[in-house]
């Protein structure tokens, strides 16, 4: 089972304002016609719908990697969110961490891997679990 590295809880004091360009981004051919700016975007006000229950996570290790999820890419997560089947979700399994995607079938759960190297966890009733939270963004370094 892989842990996160650390949990981060969210700043507002400080401003996260980042220009935003005026267009959307196309990901053919630009248009030279879209070079401007139009105000600002808050990262803070696009990524988190509730500030009390939102945190960051740092991903340590490769059991989402074929999802694209990667070490070091941070995660938003939100405690508010009530998990559904299917979503990503951080759990505390008998006292340890883990970003897994959360399965609810027949009344039963499973974590899985997004990695093949890596077998589901099945959550049995004498396990101590808790979905601590649902990720709702993932943010990772392209270069």
């Amino acid at each position: 089972m892989e842990e996160l590295l650390s949990l981060f809880s969210l700043n507002f004091q400080s401003d996260l304002a980042i220009p935003l360009a005026g267009a959307c981004v196309q990901a053919g051919f630009p248009s030279p016609a879209d070079d401007y700016l139009e105000g600002c975007i808050d990262l803070n006000r696009e990524l988190v719908s509730n500030k009390e229950a939102t945190f960051y996570a740092r991903v340590r290790g490769s059991s989402m990697k074929d999802i694209g999820i990667r070490e070091g890419d941070v995660l938003v997560v939100d405690r508010s969110v009530l998990p559904r089947s299917g979503d990503l979700a951080v759990c505390c399994v008998n006292g340890e961490f883990t970003l897994k995607r959360y399965v609810e079938q027949n009344g039963r759960v499973t974590l899985q891997a997004e990695n093949r190297a890596f077998s589901p966890i099945e959550v049995r009733r004498q396990d101590d679990f808790m979905v601590w939270g649902v990720v709702t963004y993932t943010i990772h370094k392209r270069r």
